[in-house]
Formats: structure tokens, sequence, C-alpha cells
């Protein structure tokens, strides 16, 4: 953070409306409020427009000659192509039902950060360049000119919001402010404004099919290190396949549960549950990146990366697809992959091996989420677990945004925690479900420079883990999303101190009873469990009582 600013400095924030209209507020750029812009190879990679060194705290962008040209085309291309941005330029009434419901708001008291007030900084270009009694009546009418000081604003609110769709869950005629980022942002790529944390992963993955670009022998090193692990934990030898044609299930994960902490225990989960089961699936180290940041840059993009899975299980000719815990994975598979992609239809109808049960959900994507197939699994019983294994847990869970509010995953994460943990505890209804607080930095501002939008982004979030950290002890904030996981560990260190991160199957595998396991007296985190310590004087007493 820029001035190490501490939360009960963080906390007071100014709501009070500035004296001026904001059309004459101009954009002030703060550090740790943005971030960097992308270097120009990120952008050369995958074939972006307008690759240079530039610098968002510079004067001069470096744009085309020709912007204004190239923003007002690109506007009427999505107006013609996407009918809801038509229709949410053209509803809104002003009604401020999702004014104080941004976690960025709340946690700024900056008015462009209203949901209502970032849809018109586009929405009054729209009005102006548009529509009738915007070229006629002007300001009058909510029109204005675009500048580039209108371009600048853009780019500094469009990527102060993660497209976390709270506002829309509240909006009384359903407009989705993050479908308006999407386009904002889609068309300021257009002009080389990107964001370095966004192109790098973008290109990362075209290249090497992840984020990281981790190279294939990386990825199946970093996940030999994991089964060395599971082995000392468990006496248990993991031995998963990669890229094995003919497989009955290609397993697709973020890779991000396979390179840094405390993903790295939930990818540990993965492989201890699926051995357990016998499960006849393989690893794909080309299509190894579940997550797509291309949807924050456009949706071509975003369809480009996401293909990759799709062709990769057509090449192993496996029947269906088993997704990890991830958020904008699954956001994109649910919403999005039939019109860009689908449907799958040269694989089967996903049907548990172990069960029966068939996943009628994904019977066009062919993609089940592990959250599902785990649950089903417990239901009817095919898993034996030690819940106690967690006693030293007080666990809550966090929905993420993109898994909650896009794709409805309430229930089945909840489901697991509640029959591997004895310590569950929610927070507040007005806190969780479809109304969950974002952890402030999805949609690629996961990055170090703008950490105090971050921790103000994730106030919300904080203060609500806070509270049944409080009020039950939670020590635990469980998730389903990678991003999350990466997140979350810094901001509960800021707002609620003492309370780690963990992904769903890292609980599960911490319970697990699997057949022929030694006996468990750690974690997945090498960490003791719960009574090691007791059976350990036991044995000391009974050795000297035999002396």
């Amino acid at each position: 953070m820029a001035k190490e600013t501490t939360p009960e400095e963080l906390v007071n924030v100014d709501y009070e409306a500035p004296k001026k209209d904001w059309t004459e507020t101009p954009v002030e750029f703060r550090e740790g409020m943005y971030c960097y812009g992308s270097r120009p190879v990120y952008l050369q990679e995958v074939g972006f427009p307008n690759p240079r060194e530039w610098s968002p705290a510079d004067e001069d962008w470096k744009l085309p000659e020709n912007w204004k040209e190239i923003v007002l085309t690109a506007m009427e291309e999505r107006l013609s192509k996407y009918r809801s941005f038509r229709v949410f330029m053209d509803i809104c009434v002003r009604c401020g039902a999702c004014a104080d419901k941004c976690h960025f708001y709340i946690g700024s008291g900056d008015p462009k950060n209203m949901p209502v007030l970032r849809a018109e900084l586009i929405r009054s270009i729209y009005r102006k360049y548009f529509t009738i009694g915007g070229k006629l009546l002007g300001k009058r009418a909510g029109a204005r000119e675009l500048t580039e000081d209108v371009i600048k604003e853009w780019w500094y609110y469009f990527y102060q919001c993660t497209e976390c769709r709270r506002c829309s869950v509240f909006c009384p005629y359903g407009i989705d402010q993050a479908e308006i980022t999407m386009i904002g942002r889609e068309i300021l790529n257009l002009l080389g404004l990107q964001t370095d944390w966004i192109g790098g992963p973008v290109a990362n993955c075209y290249k090497k099919g992840n984020h990281l670009g981790l190279e294939p022998h990386a990825i199946t090193s970093n996940i030999e290190y994991l089964l060395d692990d599971i082995e000392e934990i468990t006496g248990i030898t993991i031995e998963p396949s990669f890229n094995r044609k003919g497989a009955e299930i290609l397993f697709v994960t973020p890779s991000g549960d396979l390179f840094g902490d405390p993903g790295t225990y939930t990818a540990m989960g993965y492989l201890m549950l699926l051995h357990e089961l016998g499960l006849d699936y393989t690893w794909s180290t080309y299509a190894s990146e579940g997550g797509n940041f291309g949807f924050f840059t456009s949706m071509e993009m975003a369809k480009r990366l996401n293909y990759k899975i799709y062709a990769e299980a057509k090449r192993l000719g496996v029947k269906w697809i088993l997704g990890g815990e991830c958020g904008h994975m699954w956001r994109v598979l649910n919403q999005y992959m039939d019109t860009w992609n689908g449907p799958a239809d040269f694989m089967e109808e996903p049907v548990s091996p172990i069960t029966g049960t068939k996943f009628e959900n994904a019977k066009s994507t062919k993609m089940v989420h592990i959250c599902e197939f785990t649950a089903d699994l417990i239901k009817h019983n095919k898993l034996k677990f030690d819940p106690s294994r967690n006693d030293h847990l007080n666990v809550t869970f966090h929905d993420s945004c993109n898994t909650a509010r896009g794709m409805g995953i309430f229930d089945e994460p909840r489901f697991i925690i509640k029959n591997v943990c004895n310590n569950f505890f929610e927070m507040s209804s007005d806190a969780t479900r479809e109304k969950t607080f974002c952890c402030g930095s999805g949609s690629g501002l996961n990055a170090g420079e703008n950490i105090e939008l971050r921790m103000r982004g994730g106030m919300p979030r904080g203060h609500a883990v806070k509270r049944v950290q409080e009020k039950y002890g939670v020590n635990m904030l469980a998730n389903i999303c990678a991003i999350d996981r990466a997140v979350l560990p810094p901001l509960m260190d800021y707002w609620a101190p003492g309370v780690d991160v963990c992904g769903t199957h890292e609980l599960l595998a911490n319970a697990l009873v699997m057949k022929g396991e030694i006996k468990r007296t750690q974690d997945l985190r090498l960490e003791d469990l719960p009574g090691v310590e007791d059976d350990d004087d036991d044995d000391d007493n009974n050795e000297e009582g035999g002396e």
C-alpha cells in the first residue's frame, strides 16, 4: 500500500457527495488505486492493437491518432451485436437501488464507483452520439463529448469494477453492470489500454495453456511435489496420468492450484479424492488452465482461451470433463460456452461412474463442477470421513461471486463442509449466497500495485468475516475459487487477522479416510492434527510405565 494505511484509517470513508457535478470532477489517479499498463510484448503475442510502453501516470497515453473513431465505431458495433448493451443504456432510471451495493463504493466513498454512475460514464457518450435527444440537447439530456479525459476516466473506473454482479441482484430492471464494464474494457482494449496483470496471464494462456506460463514438465513436477507430501501424510502412493488418450474423464483446474499456497492444498485434495475413487481420469498439460483472463479483455479472447479445454477433450477422446474449484472458469462455462464453442456434442452427457447420477445440468457443456460431483458422492455414502481431523478449525464459507451469482452453486460446498467439519458458522445473510460480497480483487485486479484498492474493495467481506471471527472464533475461510485462495489471505491479514483461507476440497481431504492409509497425524499443511499431542503423551507415559 502506498502509505501503509492502517485498517483504522481506511475504514474512515467520506461518503459526502462532491460539490461539483460528476462531469466536472476530473479523475484523480492515486498510487495504490490502479494497476500498471500492459507491457507491449503481451499485446503483441496475442495480436492486440497499439502495443507500446505507457503508464497510467503519464499525461500522454499514446493513443492511436484515430482513437475517437475507433471508440465510436466499436460502440456502434456492440450496440448492434449485443441487445443487452443497448437495453442497459436506455432503461436505467437512476433510482439508486444499486448505489450502496458495490464494495468499491462502500470502501472508497467515490460516487463514480456507484454502479449507476459507473455506467453513466459510458452512457453519457452513448446519449451524445447515438440518441437524438443527446445530439440536440447535449448536457441537458445527460450527454457529453468524448475526450481523452473521458477515456482515462473509463479506464480508471472500469478497472475498479470486479464484474461481481452484486449490484444486478438489487437492480429492479435487472441491469448488469458487469456486462457494461466488460463492454467498456473491450473498447479500451482496442486502444491498447490493458492492465499488465491481465495482459500477462492472457498471453501466457494463449501460448502455454495456463496463466502462469508453466511448461508441461513444470506442471507434472509441481504435482509430483504434492504427491510426495500426500505420501508422507497418508502413506499412499498416487500415480495420476497426464495427456492419456482414452481416459473417461478429463480433469481441468485453475493453474493457481498447482503453483501457490493455499491453492496447492486444494489440488492435493483433488488428487486424494480421485485416487480414493479409482476414477478413470487424466490431467492435461496443454489445457492446463480452467480460468479465463481473456474474459477480462474481450469476448473474442475469452472464446479463444475457452476453446483449448474442448480441443483437448476431443484430442484425448474423453467422455466428459470434471472441473475444479474456480470462479470465472465456471461463469464462462455456465453462461457463455454454448454460445462461443458449443454444444460439445462429441462427448457424452456426464454420468458419475460411482453413483450413476446423471448431471443433466451439464447436458450441453459436458462439464461438471467438482463440488456437484463430490456432494453427490457424499449423498450416496460413497466416502468415509473423520470430521474430528478438522476440529482445530472453525470454518465459515465465502460464496465466490462467479459460482454464486453466475452459476447458483450455494448448497453443494456447504453440504461438503458440514460433512467433513464439526464446526461451521455462516456469515450474515446480507453477505452470503446471491448477496455475497466480492473479495475485491477479481477480474484481473489481483495485482500488487493496487493494494489500497483491493483492501478498500475487500472491506465489506473483511468486516463480515471479522464479525463471525469475534462471535464464533472462526479461523478458516473456505471458498471454491482460485483467485479467492490467492487474494483473500492478505485481505484477512488486513481486516481479520488470524483467519486463514482454504479450498473446500482441502477440508474434505483432511477428513477423508482412505483405504490403506497410515495413521494420520498431520493435515495437508503438514501441521499436527487435533489430539496428536495427547496421543504422543499417552505413548510416552506407556513407555515410562513399561520401564
